[in-house]
């Protein structure tokens, strides 16, 4: 059945005419991640799980299911870009830890941190696996987040690694909303580096290209993780079949920030110790950069200077990095605040970062906009002031979300 919204206050994030920008989906830049392409009075139909027509007045067939948004904000659903969601176990003696002055990187030095995650996630089956996943992506459809980024990364070994693509992409046929795999194939590592970056090149890597051909291909480059010269090898090989992400720059600033603009990096992930002259060059590139504020919320106060980023002209995403240790949070209108009170963006600016710009980051062109033809992913808030995703902390904002042209809350 068709599916009629009317009297709402419309972020269509469909750049407005003359602004310069390309009115084809794709990630917005500088100041132009303050353009909503807001339509302050108006209707959309969708036909099936597609935008019909979106506008100030639309014809809709008779029959249409209709909502009455009383002048309440509808938005494109949010895009988490970047999470870890697919885990078992828990973190919480280490949470302990870090309440007693504990440092991550120590905690990681002595066994702990992903190290603890890898035990409990060998341990699981992919069923299990599955069914945790399920349930935080529950937990985030119901913040309005329709389209969810999970990575791998947990596992170490070919086997585990496999093992949890399968169940991201188990977990996805099971859940209304989008759930895009990444193989995080450079995460922690056991042994030797150089011994253990060879196999995940020799052995990890193509079991991935010939089972998962289209998924995205990621490293963590940070000290007591991968160097810049290991995660440089398994990129140039991932490259050939696989566009590429990279975590960098969360704890200290190696160099693998100019690196990853020369790869041509879909995404360049954390940033908080950024060198203000990389931020500046990846703000002139096509990378984007990825703010996760849960993560310096939770992780010693350090957050990435995105509203620098923006000025400089660049484009920024904003997701929950949800995940065990650094950043247990699933909730994108929280992350939204947070970037607005610790990232230096705008409340706009942040709309924009978890829509379009984080779909661009995962390589979706046909959602993060309400505009014809695209995925009729919605969310309507209690608000009539898309500002308040901004002002506002804790509690959930949603009050409908439509996922592929259904209502799902």
């Amino acid at each position: 059945m068709p599916l009629h919204l009317r009297n709402a206050r419309i972020l269509t994030l469909a750049p407005s005419t003359g602004s310069g920008q390309a009115a084809s989906p794709g990630a917005r830049r500088g100041k132009h991640m303050a353009d909503l392409g807001i339509i302050p009075a108006g209707e959309v139909l969708l036909e099936g799980d597609r935008i019909a027509a979106v506008g100030p007045k639309v014809e809709a067939p008779a029959g249409a299911e209709v909502i009455d948004a009383n002048g309440r904000v509808l938005m494109p659903g949010f895009v988490d870009c970047h999470t870890h969601a697919c885990w078992a176990g828990d973190r919480l003696d280490e949470w302990e830890m870090k309440l007693n002055g504990v440092p991550y990187l120590e905690i990681l030095k002595k066994g702990g941190g992903i190290h603890s995650t890898v035990k409990a996630v060998r341990e699981a089956t992919q069923k299990q696996l599955a069914a945790n996943l399920r349930d935080r992506l529950g937990l985030m459809l119901r913040e309005g987040t329709t389209t969810v980024e999970v990575k791998s990364g947990y596992g170490l070994t070919t086997e585990a690694e496999m093992k949890m693509l399968r169940a991201i992409r188990r977990a996805n046929g099971d859940w209304p909303g989008t759930v895009v795999p990444t193989a995080l194939l450079g995460h922690a590592f056991e042994g030797d580096l150089d011994d253990y970056a060879r196999m995940v090149v020799k052995d990890m890597l193509p079991e991935v290209v010939k089972e998962f051909p289209d998924v995205a291909v990621d490293a963590y480059c940070e000290e007591g993780a991968w160097s810049v010269e290991a995660c440089v090898k398994l990129f140039e090989k991932a490259r050939k079949h696989h566009p590429v992400r990279v975590h960098l720059d969360q704890f200290n600033a190696l160099g693998m920030l100019p690196e990853a603009l020369r790869l041509h990096a879909r995404s360049a992930d954390h940033l908080e110790a950024s060198r203000k002259n990389d931020l500046i060059a990846l703000a002139k590139s096509e990378t984007i950069g990825v703010v996760l504020p849960g993560t310096g919320l939770h992780t010693g106060q350090r957050f990435a200077r995105a509203g620098f980023i923006v000025q400089q002209g660049g484009a920024v995403a904003v997701a929950t990095n949800c995940n065990p240790g650094s950043s247990p949070v699933h909730s994108i209108p929280l992350v939204i605040a947070l970037a607005v009170r610790f990232c230096g963006l705008t409340s706009t600016e942040a709309i924009t970062a978890v829509t379009v710009n984080a779909a661009a980051v995962l390589g979706l062109k046909d959602r993060g906009m309400i505009a014809p033809g695209q995925r009729a992913d919605l969310v309507l808030l209690h608000h009539k002031d898309e500002r308040a995703l901004g002002h506002e902390m804790g509690g959930n904002p949603v009050e409908t979300v439509v996922c592929g042209g259904q209502i799902v809350r």
